[in-house]
């Protein structure tokens, strides 16, 4: 009997990998609802001063998730919210009837000695 050596073939020579069957949904659905972390300090030095140092912290979660653990900083932020944007334009119409009532009322004031000054002749009666 004669055995001819073969080829493996692409199905053989496979490799297995964790994330081998799931999908990038899965993958991506398992990354939010556990959460990633990724931290790391970066340096740039000439000699042994150092000029620069960036620290890099970087989560990846989902919005419930993120909540769960305490981070909700968008649910205040100005520009992400749009209750918060509403009441920002109407402070600012609001600073701007009281800054137009403060220069009527500085006005107002300034012309009223002149209104309420005695005649001439009433005072030196």
């Amino acid at each position: 009997m004669t055995v001819t050596p073969t080829r493996p073939t692409a199905e053989s020579r496979r490799i297995t990998t964790a994330t081998q069957g799931s999908s990038l949904a899965d993958v991506l659905e398992r990354v939010l609802d556990k959460g990633i972390v990724i931290a790391g300090d970066i340096s740039v030095s000439v000699g042994s001063t150092e000029l620069l140092s960036i620290r890099i912290r970087l989560l990846i979660s989902s919005v419930d998730k993120a909540r769960e653990i305490g981070i909700n900083w968008w649910e205040s932020d100005p520009y992400l919210n749009s209750n918060t944007q509403k009441m920002l334009e109407a402070n600012q119409q609001l600073q701007s009837r009281i800054e137009g009532l403060e220069s009527e009322l500085r006005s107002l004031r300034s012309a009223e000695p002149e209104a309420t000054s005695p005649p001439q002749s009433e005072a030196l009666g």
